[in-house]
């Protein structure tokens, strides 16, 4: 187990709480990583230096208590430029870890699918390639004038082409994994399934809860990023209709934009969802910051707009005079462990999954091929008839109300359907 120095900066803008939070936080992250913390080092400042990050007296004091404590690595709460790690590797006499390269490792570890694999490589490379001019114990130099030129910065060209050669091939293998989900999302919307997406910040419950509704057994843990690989199972709901229930990767503050790039597959189905679960750790004293965290990635990936059903999970390691969290609309708290309350969620579910879709009739002209195929590919077609003229069909079709909205915004003559087939609006 390696044993490390943890270093924070608490800037003028940050108050004491969130400054706690994430000192916190990042000690979670480095025993998720299997480091054993020794200290932990802070220091407030206008702003973090530009140069060393923390202050070239400060750089030196940690490497004096590095030294005394035979640290293996310092890891920084924030992410560093390439010059700030060059800078604090001349000082510090231990490896020299930022904050991003500490959740990829993590993301490394935990990593199991072929195609969670490749999204930490992409990731990791991304991060590497501008910071190898700044590895300057494990790379030679790249720079420029007398005594930087020669083999030095030939081996370093050599590492850079690799390095964007193997990010290419990734992206391409990637890129045919985007392609192998979208295909799968279009048959799932073809057969009408009703597609709910986990979302929620890192060990909040979300694999506990679809372990709980599936009967899946996917791994579910009391640590950060226990599970990395999205996991689709079907789940049935009270009114006999089937759900397609997806876990998605949990989401931190600050999380690395690599990641947030290199993932981009796997939050695709969070973006393609009718309908968000929000799962929210009720028992953490940052909920509400936990819950920012979650929207402004859900924003950044172009999700922010589908409806959300936030679930406040583990009130049961509440005390009963503080479980103030009464059912709303769109808020529901429960218990992953409560038979009761995991029935209340499916219920829910199934509510909203009315209120999305709708049985609709809509008149389509023979001859427009293309509006055949967007209705064949974007609804459940249940009854097609051809008029006495053969220039039209009516059909009757099950599809999401943003689907229908938007065929009759084109024009095409549209009504929606009650439980007995007759139009009600």
């Amino acid at each position: 187990m390696e044993r490390a120095i943890l270093v924070g900066i608490r800037t003028s803008e940050q108050d004491a709480q969130a400054f706690d939070d994430a000192l916190a936080e990042l000690r979670r992250l480095a025993e998720t990583a299997g480091a054993e913390v020794l200290h932990m080092v802070t220091q407030r400042r206008e702003r973090p230096d530009p140069a060393w990050y923390m202050g070239r007296g400060k750089a030196e004091e940690v490497a004096h208590l590095a030294e005394a404590e035979e640290a293996d690595l310092v890891i920084i709460d924030q992410e560093l430029s390439p010059a700030q790690v060059r800078n604090l590797e001349t000082v510090i006499p231990c490896k020299v870890i930022d904050r991003t390269q500490l959740i990829l490792d993590i993301f490394a570890q935990r990593a199991r699918t072929k195609e969670g694999k490749l999204q930490v490589e992409l990731a990791q490379l991304r991060y590497l390639l501008p910071r190898l001019a700044g590895k300057g114990r494990d790379l030679s130099r790249l720079g420029g004038g007398i005594g930087t030129r020669g083999p030095g910065e030939t081996k370093l060209e050599v590492d850079r082409r690799r390095i964007k050669r193997r990010i290419a091939d990734l992206e391409d293998e990637l890129a045919e994994v985007v392609r192998h989900r979208a295909l799968l999302r279009a048959r799932r919307r073809k057969d009408g399934v009703f597609r709910v997406a986990l979302v929620g910040y890192t060990n909040a419950g979300k694999s506990t809860l679809l372990n709980r509704l599936t009967r899946a057994h996917v791994l579910a843990e009391d640590k950060l990023f226990a599970t990395l690989d999205p996991t689709a199972r079907r789940l049935r709901l009270p009114s006999g209709h089937d759900a397609v229930l997806i876990d998605t990767v949990g989401f931190i503050q600050n999380l690395p934009h690599h990641l947030v790039a290199a993932f981009r597959a796997t939050l695709e189905e969070a973006r393609d969802a009718d309908l968000l679960l929000h799962v929210v750790d009720a028992s953490h004293p940052s909920a509400d910051r936990h819950i920012a965290v979650v929207r402004q990635v859900l924003a950044d990936i172009g999700a922010a707009h589908l409806p959300e059903l936030l679930v406040w999970n583990k009130i049961d390691r509440l005390a009963p005079h503080a479980r103030l969290f009464p059912d709303a609309p769109d808020k529901i708290a429960i218990s992953a462990f409560s038979d009761p309350d995991l029935e209340r969620l499916r219920q829910r579910i199934d509510a909203a999954r009315q209120r999305a879709f709708v049985t609709v009739r809509l008149r389509v002209p023979v001859s427009d091929g293309r509006l055949l195929a967007d209705v064949h590919e974007h609804a459940v077609v249940r009854r097609s008839q051809l008029d006495e003229s053969g220039a039209f069909f009516t059909l009757e079709a099950a599809m999401d109300r943003q689907t229908a909205r938007r065929l009759a915004q084109s024009g095409i003559p549209i009504a929606i359907l009650d439980a007995e087939g007759n139009p009600h609006g």
